[in-house]
């Protein structure tokens, strides 16, 4: 199980992982070595993460979302496999969070009577500097 926040843990069956060859640092070994990790995690289907949670990762997720509502992670950062793998799960981890607390909702506002009256004023004003452009028509 890997913890998220109190409330969520994801259990790792979850996660399918896939090691590919990295781009990057490591000279030759980078050539023979599968470094780098492709982490991918169906949220649509989890039975780890609230409806709400899981509604708001996969708007959050963005780019890194596939139309079948995988999260698709690649780390490469580093040369070894391990710590590119625990880079791709504190990346997950990190979004989950982001999308845990439910967005405050907006409050209408309405402008102030100074605030009012300081754009009539600027309007005022540039409609007085344009007036003034008009002159004199030379043929």
């Amino acid at each position: 199980m890997i913890r998220i926040t109190d409330e969520i843990e994801l259990d790792e069956s979850e996660i399918e992982e896939t090691f590919i060859r990295a781009s990057g640092p490591g000279g030759q070994n980078v050539n023979k070595v599968s470094s780098a990790v492709q982490l991918r995690f169906d949220a649509r289907r989890s039975r780890s993460l609230p409806d709400a949670v899981a509604v708001r990762l996969m708007r959050l997720a963005g780019s890194k979302l596939t139309q079948d509502g995988v999260i698709v992670i690649t780390a490469q950062r580093h040369r070894d496999q391990t710590r590119n793998r625990a880079d791709a799960i504190e990346r997950l981890a990190e979004l989950i969070r982001a999308a845990v607390p439910p967005p405050v909702p907006r409050r209408a506002t309405k402008p102030t009577k100074a605030s009012k009256e300081r754009r009539l004023e600027g309007k005022a004003k540039r409609s007085g500097v344009k007036a003034m452009r008009g002159g004199i028509k030379l043929d």
